[in-house]
């Protein structure tokens, strides 16, 4: 198989994953460019596209759509909490999440240096990526299927995005309740230039290991190790669990 064809039915299977099919796929493909690859790719053909463009139209239909929605559903809200709630939902860490469960980080075209320091799961480019996307669906059939891709990928995912925000406190609830102990945070490395670092920390309760999660700041890893904690106790059941300490 050409390099072409892998590349053509990996976009395919990115469109099923998305739920929409373009008709122009070469805008889904600027859409997992990141400016990593398109600098490597114009030393060899000239200037390449990157997903910059498209990423900063898809901001601004994602504020629109989120506007909309959240103006809907919280009529009694006042003007200051609706723009907490939506800088909430439309965040870096949230719009990660979202794109980790679309699976958009096995799609991006990253340079060699971006790929091998983990470009693939970090928040900024995951959330860049996913906001290229929304703008990419935008273009090729309108407001439409961009915002029937948000209220799916998005808004239906408000109970996740809350979660993710209060994990550290739902994780220290549980193990107290299960454990009679609270978790514990450790940092395992630290990495990236000093305006790029990234963050790996474990979390544990006694001395097991729990999960372990990674962000471009403290908090945030601490959060996704708590996330993934969660999400592993409440898995495996309080019964389970327990016989496990």
């Amino acid at each position: 198989m050409s390099g072409r064809e892998r590349e053509t039915r990996e976009l395919r299977d990115l469109e099923e994953n998305i739920g929409y099919s373009f008709r122009d796929r070469s805008l889904l493909r600027t859409a997992v460019t990141h400016s990593s690859y398109a600098n490597e790719l114009s030393r060899h053909i000239g200037e390449a596209r990157n997903n910059e463009r498209l990423e900063f139209l898809g901001d601004a239909v994602l504020e629109l759509v989120t506007s909309e929605f959240i103006f809907h559903h919280h009529q009694e809200m006042p003007e200051g909490k609706l723009s907490k709630l939506r800088a909430s939902i439309v965040c870096e860490p949230s719009l990660a999440i979202c794109a980790r469960d679309l699976s958009l980080g096995d799609f991006l075209l990253l340079g060699k240096g971006e790929d091998v320091t983990g470009g693939r799961n970090r928040d900024s480019i995951l959330s860049d990526a996913f906001e290229a996307v929304i703008g990419a669906i935008y273009l090729d059939g309108g407001l439409e299927p961009a915002s029937g891709f948000i209220r799916r990928w998005v808004l239906q995912n408000l109970e996740q995005t809350q979660l993710f925000k209060d994990s550290k406190t739902v994780l220290q609830e549980l193990t107290q309740k299960l454990y009679q102990c609270a978790p514990e945070y450790e940092l395992m490395e630290e990495r990236g230039p000093a305006h790029r670092k990234e963050f790996v920390f474990r979390v544990k309760v006694g001395e097991r290991s729990l999960a372990s999660g990674t962000g471009a700041s403290k908090k945030a890893a601490e959060q996704e190790a708590a996330l993934k904690a969660i999400r592993l106790l409440q898995g495996k059941g309080t019964t389970d669990v327990s016989k496990e300490y």
